[in-house]
């Protein structure tokens, strides 16, 4: 099919000009190729030509997907957007979806030296076949800048170890956004397992992941980062908000059980040994054999709200390094099992794992950590203290009144963290009380479910 071709907008140089000399400038600028002024190319493509055309796409094209049918996979191999202008692979926003159907022998979305490329709005359907749906292969050297958004992620539970978005390269700078992946062997698991090809410097916001039989999300330990002249330097963060994981059904038992989260440690020292995750914002739900959360490294979770209506919620434990810099900061936990269960090794200092300003419902007390101003009370409490008991299904963690009071944190406790002065609705906390929430009353928010979470604008002090 032809290419509909736009111009990017070039921009004249600074200061005031005629009408006259804005048209020369930018006749000159076409003809001589200036930096900036490439054509941008909209390429509609069917079932039947994409391939042929991905293999073509240069910086700032969007490769269109009719709705229908791909049985041939979304190889993106050797494709470099720029920061400016990325490579756009996008099926229909609305209507009726472009569904890549899984292969034997292949992954679905296969990603190999690859930077500044979206790729959003496909379904991907797994058909019960050993492959993963979106995967930065492990014989790439890198794929960096890599944004994920609106994929439906469907079928690919056949295994434990078969995965909806998988990383075994260096990545970062990646965006994984607004998906949907339900009832995946694992739903993210980023990183490598004995710890090289790391995955840093991302955000993760607006999942919903659901029922998968292992991890929910995953990004593993991580040991000296790998020596790429394109891999930037310096302290990044990885920040986990907004998302919904669920593991109510179908989950592992024994020794195959995992949590719903897990984030491993973070270079012991070099590069990379002071990056940390923020984790925010979370709704994080049921699991029957494993915590919702588990931990090492320098984390800060904060302001989410946590229920497990069979089991524990979160353990801070040494799993390939130990915990370092923590931060578990006014959350709501309401758990059948362990609410807080912080362990380290007898060289850490204890101070460095903070528990402070959470609203804990649970028949066991929290343990570890350094603990300052939390409020716990017996799973009976929240019918009276928040907007429904503990096991409703439709659950309102919000507080009735003002019984939850308790000290604002100092501003070394939340130096750092991004949106600390917001609560788990992203509105500005009015009154200080522990837990995920800083108002009370009628809830003005969204009530936790296994559903896309709302768009939230924090609005800081």
């Amino acid at each position: 099919m032809p290419d509909s071709r736009t111009h990017t907008r070039v921009k004249p140089p600074r200061g005031e000009i005629g009408s006259l000399g804005r048209t020369l400038w930018l006749g000159l600028a076409l003809l001589l190729g200036l930096p900036g002024t490439a054509a941008a190319a909209i390429i509609d493509v069917t079932p039947e030509d994409y391939r042929e055309r991905l293999r073509a796409l240069q910086p700032g094209d969007t490769l269109r997907l009719a709705a229908g049918e791909y049985r041939r996979g979304l190889p993106v191999h050797r494709l470099e957007g720029t920061r400016e202008a990325p490579i756009v692979i996008e099926g229909p926003a609305q209507g009726e979806p472009a569904v890549f159907l899984a292969r034997a022998g292949a992954n679905t979305v296969s990603i190999l030296d690859a930077a500044h490329i979206h790729i959003r709005n496909l379904t991907l359907d797994g058909r019960g076949i050993l492959v993963d749906a979106v995967k930065a292969e492990g014989h790439a050297r890198y794929a960096h800048h890599i944004t994920l958004e609106n994929l439906v992620i469907v079928n690919h539970g056949a295994h434990q170890a078969k995965v909806g978005i998988s990383t075994k390269c260096p990545a970062w700078g990646w965006v994984i956004r607004g998906n949907r992946i339900h009832g995946a062997g694992t739903g993210m698991y980023l990183g490598n397992s004995n710890g090289h090809d790391p995955f840093y410097g991302g955000l993760i916001e607006y999942n919903v992941i659901t029922d998968p039989i292992g991890y929910g999300i995953q990004i593993k330990h991580q040991r000296r980062r790998p020596a790429l002249d394109i891999a930037p330097g310096g302290r990044f963060v990885t920040v986990i908000r907004h998302n919904v994981l669920s593991k109510a059904n179908g989950a592992s038992s024994g020794r195959d059980a995992r949590p719903n989260l897990l984030l491993g440690h973070w270079p012991r020292s070099g590069e990379g040994s002071t990056d940390e995750y923020l984790v925010y914002g979370n709704y994080i739900a049921d699991n029957a054999h494993e915590a919702l959360l588990q931990a090492e490294g320098n984390v800060a979770f904060y302001a989410n709200v946590l229920r497990n209506r069979y089991g524990p919620g979160i353990h801070i434990q040494p799993h390939n390094d130990v915990p370092r810099h923590v931060r578990i900061l006014d959350n709501t936990i309401v758990t059948l099992g362990d609410p807080i269960v912080v362990r380290t090794n007898e060289a850490t200092d204890p101070t460095l794992q903070i528990v402070r300003g959470n609203a804990i419902f649970s028949p066991h007390a929290q343990t570890g950590g350094f603990q300052l101003e939390n409020r716990t009370y017996r799973l009976e409490d929240a019918q009276s203290l928040l907007g429904s008991a503990w096991n409703d299904e439709a659950f309102n963690p919000y507080p009735r009144d003002d019984r939850l009071r308790c000290a604002a944190p100092d501003a070394q406790t939340i130096s750092g963290l991004v949106d600390a002065s917001c609560d788990f609705n992203g509105s500005r906390r009015t009154a200080q009380l522990c837990g995920a929430y800083g108002g009370h009353g009628t809830n003005p928010g969204w009530l936790p479910a296994l559903a896309g979470k709302p768009p939230t604008l924090c609005r800081a002090r």
